[in-house]
C-alpha cells in the first residue's frame, strides 16, 4: 500500500494526487487532536492512539504500507501543522524502548516492515537553511521509523505545477 499524506486543498490534491485501491490518502477531513504524550498509544492500547479523532490508527497503517509520501508546506524547515500532528500520532508504530542507532538512542520497531519515504515540500521563498533543515528532520524522521528516503522535493513544479 502507499500512504499519503498531505496538507493541500481539495482541488489541489484531486488535481495531484492518485486516486487507486493501492493508496490510502490521510488529510484533514475532520480536526485532528494533538499528540498529549499519554504514552497510552504504547500502554493502554498497544499499537492505537488513545484519542479517537479519525487519526488514532496511524501506527497500524505505517505498519502496512510500502510507501509514504508526505506533501506538505515547508514551515520554517519543517512539516505543517497538520502533517507534524499526523507525524506525531504515528508514535504507535514505535515501541517505548530504546536502542542505539549510529550512536544515537531511538525507539524499537513494533513492526518489522521497511518503507520507503518521498517528501514533497512546496512554498514561497523557502531559504536554503529551510532546506537544509528540513532534509535533516527528514532523514532524523526516516531513521527512528525504518525508512528508506527515496526523494526530497522543494520545487512546486514536483507538485503538478501546484500553485504555492
Amino acid at each position: 500500500m502507499r500512504l499519503i499524506i498531505h496538507d493541500l486543498k481539495k482541488e489541489q490534491a484531486d488535481q495531484f494526487l492518485p486516486q487507486d485501491e493501492n493508496t490510502k490518502v490521510i488529510y484533514q477531513k475532520s480536526e485532528i487532536k494533538p499528540c498529549r504524550g499519554c504514552f497510552g498509544c504504547w500502554v493502554r492500547t498497544p499499537g492505537k492512539c488513545v484519542q479517537t479523532d479519525g487519526y488514532e490508527m496511524m501506527g497500524e497503517l505505517f505498519a502496512q504500507t510500502e510507501e509514504l509520501v508526505i506533501v506538505s508546506r515547508c514551515v520554517y524547515g519543517s512539516f505543517s501543522p497538520f502533517v507534524k500532528m499526523v507525524l506525531d500520532r504515528s508514535l504507535s508504530y514505535l515501541l517505548p524502548d530504546f536502542q542505539i542507532i549510529d550512536g544515537e538512542m531511538h525507539h524499537l520497531r513494533r513492526y518489522e516492515n521497511q518503507f520507503r519515504l518521498r517528501v514533497l515540500f512546496y512554498g514561497e521563498d523557502i531559504t536554503e537553511w529551510e532546506k537544509e533543515t528540513a532534509k535533516n528532520l527528514v532523514y532524523a524522521n526516516a531513521k527512528n521509523l525504518n525508512a528508506q528516503v527515496e526523494e526530497i522535493e522543494f520545487d512546486p513544479q514536483d507538485l503538478g505545477g501546484l500553485p504555492c
